[in-house]
């Protein structure tokens, strides 16, 4: 037996890394297109964008432990029972108690790394990737400005462009593209300085030419000047006292913020999961014959769906406090446990009733009807003789 349970131990880890690789690749590759995105926005250097990514999917990371062993379960189970490999083994006497041990040596691990990731490193890499993007916002603002190159300032109502670097480090041949609502300044100038100052920074334009107006009108003006400060701000950083994510998990016990114990209750989730996908896992990978091996992974993507969604909607309702801080988020666990341990039950009581009903059927079957009349047996027919 314990042959048999390193086993099932072998063929369910492989199908859970399996799947976890793969599910990180996925988020990871969405991960890349998020910070990418933000950073073309923002102009962060490229020396702080792979810091981004590997702190982002460090915090979505946690999440694909439970489907992951869900899936890896089913998938592993799929496999033994289309193959025929649980059939011999239960011929053999291995029952689910000895199979569930199996499993139960993956979900713990699982769980406790779980734990560490959503208790401890998750909040340290939420507030590691804000401090990150302010650092990354501050480089951008410090960077000098390249010739050759166009470059955005101020979410990209405001981009500049320099032919050349002068000796004494202005800028020369400079053209700034300014836009405010519908207005549109274009300022050309023979030279330039940038200055920073605090969180704003500042061009300087000599000798130069600027049109004003809005497109598609006539309404525009044309002013040569020798001197004009172009003054705007620096983007600023998330605020940290919005994002709860990033807050130690010591702090939110015992508050009585709803948005703290929102985050509290989704935290201690996300473990619980597991378990109760370790427990769902063994019915949902368990098959009839002749049906192929992937016939119930649709059914375990379907109930992470519906955890996901329950549990999204139940923290948002203890957010709102239209859920009462004592029942939380159990009630999701309590309703898919309850669902696991009927599917797990489920072959059973219908071998029992199945059994009741054979029981039933050959009573009736010994027991002679209710107000039955013996018949005397009709006389065999006589053959005539012949003479």
């Amino acid at each position: 037996m314990r042959i048999l349970q390193r086993y099932l131990l072998k063929e369910m880890t492989v199908a859970f890394v399996g799947v976890t690789v793969v599910a990180s690749a996925v988020m990871i590759v969405n991960t890349i297109g998020e910070v990418l995105t933000r950073a073309a926005e923002l102009q962060y250097q490229r020396t702080f964008v792979l810091k981004l990514i590997a702190l982002s999917a460090i915090q979505n990371f946690a999440m694909l432990l439970p489907v992951g062993l869900l899936l890896g379960l089913v998938l592993a189970f799929g496999r033994l029972y289309h193959d025929s490999e649980m059939a011999a083994a239960q011929a053999a006497g291995a029952g689910m108690a000895r199979v569930a041990v199996a499993v139960w040596l993956l979900a713990l691990p699982v769980t406790v790394l779980g734990i560490w990731l959503n208790f401890s490193v998750g909040p340290r890499a939420a507030l590691a990737e804000e401090n990150l993007r302010n650092q990354a916002l501050r480089a951008g603002i410090l960077a000098p400005l390249e010739p050759g190159r166009f470059r955005s300032f101020a979410g990209g109502r405001v981009v500049v462009y320099a032919r050349a670097t002068l000796p004494n480090g202005d800028l020369s041949d400079v053209f700034v593209d300014r836009s405010v609502g519908q207005m549109i300044d274009t300022t050309v100038a023979d030279r330039a300085h940038y200055t920073i100052s605090g969180s704003s920074e500042t061009i300087t334009l000599y000798d130069g030419e600027r049109v004003e107006g809005v497109p598609g009108t006539n309404r525009y003006r044309i002013m040569r000047f020798d001197q004009q400060l172009i003054p705007f701000n620096a983007p600023q950083g998330d605020a940290a006292t919005n994002r709860v994510d990033q807050v130690p998990t010591a702090l939110l016990w015992g508050s009585r913020n709803p948005r703290l114990q929102a985050e509290l209750q989704w935290r201690i989730g996300l473990p619980v999961m597991t378990l109760v996908f370790a427990v769902l896992g063994m019915p949902l990978g368990r098959l009839r014959p002749r049906q192929g091996r992937y016939a119930h992974v649709w059914l375990a993507v379907v109930a992470f769906a519906f955890y996901a969604v329950l549990a999204q909607a139940g923290k948002s309702w203890i957010e709102r406090r239209q859920v009462p801080e004592v029942l939380g988020l159990w009630w999701v666990h309590g309703l898919f446990l309850l669902i696991a341990v009927a599917a797990m039950l489920q072959p059973a009581l219908v071998r029992r009733l199945h059994a009741r009903h054979r029981e039933s059927a050959a009573t009736d079957r010994a027991a002679p009807g209710q107000g039955a009349v013996d018949e005397p047996a009709a006389p065999l027919p006589v053959r005539a003789q012949r003479r």
